[in-house]
């Protein structure tokens, strides 16, 4: 399966994966002209305010992304107040979006798989608290927690797996293949390591899992299934989990955030429960109809009242005190604070060249859908906006009562934590002055002062909420900085593991020894022995590298790194022995440091390494026997071979716990 995959950039896997949350900063508010003062109480009420509203903010946001086109729906007490289209289906050929324009809905397709388990729930065929394992015809998720795994963990993303992303294949190949759910889930099976409900990570492999529970216990094929009990009963004639010849016929072109066309891509396997279903403006607003009347549409009740509350009731939270709500079941809840004191349940999604965002405010009958060709954050910008025209923030938020934090009380807190699905963001937590400091290779540096003993904020006012294991002890963080690369999931904490007895306690290599050490990414040469001093093979250090670069968990992204970071290297020979120089240029390829300053190399050096090894050693990522001089020089050593322990040091400073740019 893998020989089939096209290549693809980490940001679309991010964004084929993520939400709306997915590697952007959240752009400022649109300044447009408000002509029509809305109903501040109940939000929404005319479609004509409603398009006096979004036309000119659509016309700003495409403009300010590069979108060639999206639709928009709006729905309110069970009726459709708007259903058309902004720009072009095609730009190249002027076809204009309109509401039978078909889009990839990418991970609003979650939703739909929620809702289909609720279903079989309702008939008594799947029970949410259940051990998965018996609805998934003889398949088994390996787990080494000693708690079962069930439906309601994997639809409220917390189902502990160590790798919620190692289903997501996507390519243009697999449009027009048949690739079975169950096999291929047999052949791409995580492990629980993290016991279900404890924290949250955003999680394709659970969805896809579910919709195979459906799929065995209901004897139908998932898409069929979706067909004859949710898309024929809610009238959605244009809704499909697979591509159809017609739907191919009707669907929006997809174009990258820079304007360019792109194919088209499909899922393997071929239902994705996760993310495949194509639809159109005109059926979901029946979907979002459906679900502002719990669960019925017209006079056919989709799925019972009781079994739509766990859909629109977070049960996952950031923090013990519930004040940062992040997961339903099959819906999320990111940026609290754009939420204007609103209960709000959505659910974005993206592929390559198509993004969705469905957004569903059930307390005020309000819901609103929008698709648009483009994988960028449009959607985010569209979101802010809407909340602020129609539903304003009306309490004004108290000042956090800070309290203080003693160094022995910090102590519990302090160490190196990894995303639970992204293992490339780590992040060290240190104490200073009564406050936390955070500094991590995404967001940059950070001073956190604490709420309650497991709330804090940064100086921006951005919330940093702590979790606990189920013994008490502090184990995860979430930080809700739009900033950065966000892949929605807590942080774990990294165990640190016991020292190794030949790399001495005042050794400058230990701590990163340690590290690369307790990240499970270089560890013993045999038995409790590092063997620091030993040299390193080609074909070695490269697999190193991989690991400690941390994005190998996407299918595809191993092959992706592994010619990038080998981009304008000569003499690359597996079997033999490494310099500090290959080691170097290597890590800068993957790395992409700016030079901070100017840094002259002493001793000889080639000339393909030399400015990749300066660019590292102007941002502090170098081993600690090499020092760069008052005057900018350094003697790197370059032709030398590369010892273990070195090899420790560049690549926990390049990307293990110093994984900051030291300097601007």
């Amino acid at each position: 399966m893998n020989t089939m995959i096209r290549s693809l950039s980490l940001a679309a896997l991010l964004a084929a994966s993520a939400a709306i949350t997915a590697c952007t900063p959240a752009p400022g508010k649109p300044e447009v002209s408000q002509p029509v003062d809305p109903d501040k109480t109940n939000g929404p009420q005319d479609g004509k305010e409603v398009e006096a509203f979004a036309d000119p903010l659509f016309a700003e946001l495409m403009k300010k992304d590069n979108v060639a086109g999206s639709n928009f729906v709006v729905v309110k007490d069970g009726k459709v107040l708007v259903n058309k289209g902004y720009g072009y289906a095609d730009k190249e050929k002027k076809i204009p979006v309109d509401p039978d324009t078909v889009f990839q809905i990418a991970s609003v397709s979650k939703t739909f798989t929620a809702l289909a388990v609720m279903q079989m729930v309702d008939e008594g065929k799947l029970d949410l608290k259940r051990d998965v394992n018996e609805y998934l015809g003889g398949l088994k998720v390996p787990n080494t927690t000693g708690k079962p795994l069930t439906l309601f963990e994997m639809l409220n993303y917390t189902s502990g797996v160590d790798k919620p992303d190692i289903t997501t294949f996507i390519s243009p190949d697999y449009i027009g293949q048949d690739i079975p759910m169950k096999s291929f889930i047999a052949g791409h099976m995580p492990t629980v390591v993290r016991p279900p409900g404890e924290a949250y990570t955003y999680d394709n492999f659970g969805f896809l899992l579910a919709g195979l529970a459906v799929e065995n216990v209901s004897g139908m094929r998932f898409d069929e299934y979706m067909k004859t009990k949710v898309f024929e009963p809610l009238g959605m004639k244009s809704t499909s989990v697979r591509y159809t010849p017609e739907l191919t016929s009707r669907m929006a072109q997809h174009y990258s955030p820079a304007g360019e066309l792109q194919p088209a891509f499909g899922h393997a396997p071929t239902d994705g429960p996760q993310g495949s279903i194509l639809s159109t403006g005109t059926d979901m607003a029946n979907y979002l109809i459906m679900q502002l009347g719990k669960g019925k549409f017209g006079d056919k009740q989709i799925v019972s009242a009781k079994s739509m509350e766990p859909m629109h009731t977070y049960s996952a939270f950031a923090d013990a005190g519930k004040t940062i709500p992040i997961a339903t079941v099959g819906f999320e809840g990111y940026y609290k604070e754009l939420m204007n004191g609103q209960h709000v349940v959505l659910k974005g999604g993206n592929m390559p060249g198509h993004s969705s965002l469905m957004v569903l405010i059930p307390e005020r009958n309000t819901a609103f859908y929008m698709s648009y060709n483009s994988d960028t954050q449009m959607s985010l910008g569209f979101y802010e906006a809407f909340m602020d025209h129609y539903f304003p923030e009306s309490v004004k938020k108290p000042t956090p009562a800070y309290q203080d934090l003693t160094e022995q009380d910090a102590q519990k807190y302090l160490g190196l934590y990894q995303n639970t699905r992204a293992y490339g963001l780590r992040a060290r937590f240190t104490y200073q002055d009564g406050k936390l400091i955070m500094e991590d290779g995404s967001t940059g540096k950070h001073t956190l002062r604490m709420i309650t003993p497991t709330l804090f904020d940064d100086e921006a006012g951005e919330k940093l909420a702590f979790q606990k294991d189920s013994a008490g002890n502090i184990k995860y963080f979430y930080y809700t900085s739009k900033n950065g690369i966000n892949v929605v999931g807590h942080s774990q904490k990294v165990e640190m593991k016991p020292a190794f007895a030949d790399v001495p306690a005042a050794s400058p290599y230990k701590p990163h020894i340690d590290h690369l050490n307790a990240l499970d990414i270089m560890g013993a040469a045999q038995g409790n022995l590092f063997e620091p001093t030993r040299t390193l093979t080609q074909g070695e250090f490269a697999d190193l590298l991989i690991q400690a670069h941390g994005w190998y968990i996407f299918p595809g992204q191993s092959e992706n790194n592994k010619k990038q970071m080998m981009a304008d290297i000569p003499g690359f020979e597996s079997s033999e022995v490494i310099t500090r120089q290959m080691a170097a240029a290597m890590i800068q390829n993957l790395k992409q440091a700016k030079p901070a300053s100017e840094i002259r190399l002493a001793g000889p050096t080639d000339e393909w390494a030399a400015a990749r090894i300066s660019a590292l050693l102007s941002q502090g990522i170098a081993d600690p026997d090499t020092k760069v001089g008052a005057d900018g020089s350094a003697d790197f050593r370059s032709r030398q071979p590369l010892l273990r322990q070195e090899a420790a040091a560049l690549l926990d400073q390049a990307f293990g716990a110093y994984s900051l740019p030291i300097k601007n």
